[in-house]
């Protein structure tokens, strides 16, 4: 962190605070333990514009996803209720669970390795939370309420005509918000035709449905309309992941002290220079935009989710009273006190080589995941029987098609060479796309060809081109025989 012991961080000068004292209190919070309400000003700027482009992107593909198919199959689909799974239009199944979590696994390496070299930037930019919060819900408020200054009057004002209308229809704006999130997220578990079919029947012929609905919509307006940023401050495990991951040579917001202190206020033609004094002219407009109440001079914080909003303020001023703007920037805490640039560190690489090969090794799995998968079973509690010198076993078969085309497959013994199947039903077994396919075997096999009780053999489903899809090893049974 910056060191701030001869900074003055309260504006004016020789008012020395103790670098520790922010770190040991949440911005949002009075000493007493009383909730202190966040009221940022709007922010505008090269970064908010970006932002924005970004934020607009990912609300259009979350709302978009769950209304896309491929060859048939939802884009998207994680119903665990059903136990369908489907990842970019192709299916998964319980069986493949492994190879997700191994994508699991990568997928927090790569987070590791992204906040290690670039700290909380997904917060500021990727984060739902934050997404929904300062591209939705924020924006919603400042258009009914105004900005910063008309929504600390209104909090203040009693509860007059203006104020009811104001705030009952910031609220119902805000149900109305909250109900199609819900709506959308559980098309991501069950559909959109589910959904649609569940909207249309009505609460009384789906009245689990439509509680487990309205308590996540009441989730959703509890954390936007009241709890806001204090998810991020006091819940999010990534926050505080992050106090691990960091070090010196992660990529921030930061406060370049070392050309900002001392900081005073703005006088039009004074050589602030020669006066001793730096280029922050103590303006506190980088923390009246900040959505989490924290003042980005005091250091790297908890509470700082990366989201730009003080670079914009602070660069919009710098434009105005003509100083270099990057007084606040993306910059990594030795770059500010030492003036070096970025490097990829050893332990950066360390993380990077891991997550190539467990990328790869994904890749590898997801490729040879196979177009089917074969089990036969012998039925508990049955054995052999003996007819025409021949002993006779009973499998029950199930094939799972993990492809998007329906697959015509028949059964072929591999080993042993002696074995025959007789179909109870018909050769030729159809197995619809995404679908499982169960039935009864039996494989005959010479009884003067059995050498033990209980033997190997391998089992091979075939496409019509007598292609071996999948095969499957288990054991036949037959009389006991004396080995000497």
């Amino acid at each position: 962190m910056a060191d701030t012991e001869d900074i003055d961080v309260r504006g004016g000068q020789g008012q020395v605070v103790d670098p520790e004292t922010y770190r040991d209190s949440i911005g949002t919070m009075e000493q007493s333990g009383k909730r202190k309400w966040v009221f940022p000003r709007k922010p505008k700027g090269k970064y908010t514009n970006y932002r924005n482009i970004v934020s607009y992107l990912l609300l259009i593909i979350y709302f978009a996803v769950p209304f896309i198919k491929i060859n048939g199959n939802p884009f998207f689909l994680f119903n665990v209720i059903d136990r369908e799974f489907y990842i970019v239009g192709q299916p998964f199944f319980p069986q493949d669970f492994f190879i997700l979590t191994l994508g699991a696994i990568a997928s927090l390496i790569f987070i590791i390795i992204f906040t290690i070299a670039f700290g909380r930037i997904f917060c500021g930019w990727i984060c739902p939370q934050t997404i929904f919060m300062e591209s939705v819900f924020r924006k919603i408020e400042y258009w009914i309420e105004g900005d910063r200054n008309k929504q600390m009057k209104l909090d203040r004002q009693e509860w007059n005509s203006e104020k009811i209308m104001k705030r009952s229809l910031k609220w119902s704006v805000y149900v109305i918000i909250s109900l199609i999130i819900t709506h959308i997220m559980f098309m991501y578990i069950v559909g959109y035709e589910e959904v649609i079919k569940i909207v249309s029947e009505g609460p009384f012929q789906n009245l689990t449905n439509f509680i487990v609905m309205i308590l996540f919509t009441s989730a959703f307006y509890f954390v936007f309309a009241w709890f806001r940023e204090q998810v991020c401050t006091l819940v999010c495990p990534y926050g505080r992941l992050q106090g691990v991951l960091i070090d010196k040579d992660t990529i921030n917001v930061f406060y370049d002290f070392k050309r900002g202190e001392n900081r005073s206020s703005w006088r039009k033609g004074e050589d602030r220079k020669a006066a001793g004094k730096g280029d922050c002219i103590d303006c506190h407009q980088c923390v009246v935009v900040c959505p989490t109440g924290i003042d980005i001079r005091d250091g790297q914080q908890l509470e700082c989710v990366n989201c730009t909003a003080c670079i914009d303020a602070c660069d919009e001023v710098m434009e105005k009273v003509g100083l270099p703007k990057g007084l606040i920037r993306y910059a990594s805490e030795n770059e500010i006190e030492n003036r070096t640039a970025f490097k990829f560190t050893g332990r950066m690489k360390g993380f990077a080589v891991v997550l190539v090969f467990l990328m790869g090794f994904l890749g590898f799995l997801l490729y040879n995941r196979g177009e089917m998968e074969a089990k036969f079973i012998k039925p508990a509690g049955s054995t052999y029987f003996v007819r025409d010198g021949k002993i006779s076993n009973t499998y029950n078969y199930t094939f799972l098609n993990k492809t998007n085309d329906k697959k015509i497959v028949t059964i072929k013994v591999i080993d042993p060479a002696h074995a025959e199947i007789n179909f109870s039903v018909r050769q030729n077994i159809t197995v619809e796309r995404d679908r499982i396919s169960k039935g009864t075997i039996n494989i005959s096999f010479p009884e003067n060809e059995m050498k033990l009780s209980k033997q190997n053999i391998t089992i091979g489903v075939y496409d019509l081109k007598g292609n071996l899809i999948d095969s499957y090893q288990t054991y036949f049974e037959g009389p006991f025989k004396l080995q000497f």
